[in-house]
């Protein structure tokens, strides 16, 4: 199960302290988060892009510099296995990064991709009218009514202005549970709440919502 992490600015931020944080997250939490990362963010208004398959605490933050959108996945696979660099996340597509953590069993839904979490993207894509909140909750219920379970379905569908939440799960609130931070300037979401703060809310479950 992954952690994810979304930061949005009106002014440019240094990356390197964010991800610090979030690495110790990812290293201290209780599912191995250590199958690889990735990153995406702005500079001078256009896409940069990221992975590497070593765990994120063993990588080099000093590379990233400063923007004012960040969006980063760090990777537990599931059962361990298909552990490439292509299944590693953020993915890009139709101007939108996509990041997921959850598990699905019994999933029938007509999509194509190589892991289960490109799978929904292409299908939130294929359904994408214009209307991309309005998306996502009949996504929702579509893969609901489709599924034989679902464990945890987290995500983020972010494009340059906005970022489109889902957190529904059925087990183990304290893992699966996501938090936001909102100040007058910046808006915050990640898998948990950064440690010593205490500004932090939790996402209710079930909830669909653009931040």
């Amino acid at each position: 199960m992954c952690r994810l992490l979304y930061i949005r600015s009106n002014s440019e931020f240094t990356i390197g302290p964010h991800l610090r944080v979030f690495s110790e997250i990812c290293e201290n939490s209780k599912e191995y988060q250590g199958h690889g990362w990735g990153c995406a963010y702005l500079v001078q208004n256009e896409w940069k892009l990221y992975r590497n398959l070593k765990p994120i605490w063993e990588d080099d933050f000093s590379q990233f510099s400063e923007t004012k959108l960040f969006i980063a996945h760090a990777r537990s696979a599931f059962r361990d296995q298909d552990i490439i660099l292509e299944n590693n996340m953020p993915f890009f597509k139709n101007g939108f990064m996509f990041i997921f953590n959850g598990e699905l069993h019994g999933v029938r839904i007509n999509s194509n991709g190589k892991s289960g979490a490109e799978k929904i993207f292409n299908f939130l894509l294929r359904l994408d009218q214009g209307n991309t909140l309005h998306t996502l909750q009949k996504a929702m219920k579509i893969i609901e009514k489709r599924s034989r379970y679902i464990r945890a379905f987290n995500m983020i569908m972010a494009n340059k202005e906005s970022a489109f939440l889902a957190s529904y799960f059925n087990e183990d609130p304290d893992y699966f549970a996501m938090y936001h931070k909102h100040t007058s300037s910046e808006v915050l979401i990640c898998s948990e709440p950064y440690p010593e703060e205490h500004d932090w809310k939790k996402i209710e479950n079930r909830t669909i919502e653009v931040f």
